[in-house]
């Protein structure tokens, strides 16, 4: 069976199926060259997260907490907007209000969009 050329999806949906009692990591997308998931970590609960392969956006839909990336940290709130390298060494911390993110994964490609960016 084919895979679709494009599917949509409900943010509102995609918020609901999270387990909020406990830190939940659900992909929702995988293609040969992106992955998209929503992660949740629930107030005072530690990330776990090790360096991943890939370049990775986060984009902040609810809580608020800290990330640490190389060391720096950085204040994350609601609507916070955030990328990552690849093999960075990162972690969300000091998590205050039940924190659930969107996590955007992909590398880099050579393309006409993506020089026009530059």
């Amino acid at each position: 069976m084919a895979k679709p050329d494009w599917q949509v999806f409900q943010l509102t949906e995609l918020v609901g199926a999270i387990d909020r009692s406990t830190v939940d990591f659900h992909e929702f997308l995988r293609t040969p060259s992106m992955s998209c998931a929503i992660y949740h970590l629930p107030a005072g609960s530690k990330d776990m997260q090790t360096p991943h392969d890939e370049d990775e956006l986060y984009l902040v839909v609810a809580g608020r907490g800290r990330l640490r990336v190389n060391g720096a940290e950085h204040p994350i709130v609601k609507d916070t907007l955030m990328y990552v390298r690849a093999s960075c060494d990162h972690a969300f911390f000091d998590i205050e209000e039940d924190l659930t993110v969107l996590a955007f994964f992909g590398s880099a490609v050579n393309s006409t969009l993506s020089s026009l960016a530059l």
